[in-house]
């Protein structure tokens, strides 16, 4: 392993620990406005989406019904307020029941 394997190694390791040390230094004891704190709580599920849609279309070969339930019961428990641990355990269920059915 050469020098630059160890310079990409820390340039990445930077990269991914800036995002996270600004808001804890700069941030500590200051009260953001309401809509920030609401834009912030919303971003796991923003996130969660973003990653899981793409995947809505391909996860069954030949069966798109199968994703389009997954998608819909997890849309369904995330507006009436589940958390993200509920909506994931949530979506498993009922396609694992759609499985057992179809």
């Amino acid at each position: 392993m050469g020098p630059t394997y160890w310079w990409m190694l820390f340039g990445m390791a930077f990269v991914t620990y800036l995002p996270r040390m600004i808001p804890l230094t700069f941030l500590d004891g200051i009260k953001l406005p309401p809509f920030i704190t609401a834009v912030l709580g919303n971003i796991p599920y923003a996130v969660l989406g973003a990653l899981i849609f793409p995947a809505v279309l391909y996860v069954q070969e030949g069966n798109i019904l199968f994703g389009v339930i997954g998608a819909t019961v997890a849309f369904l428990i995330a507006i009436f307020g589940g958390g993200v641990m509920f909506v994931v355990l949530g979506t498993i269920g009922a396609l694992a029941l759609y499985s057992l059915v179809m």
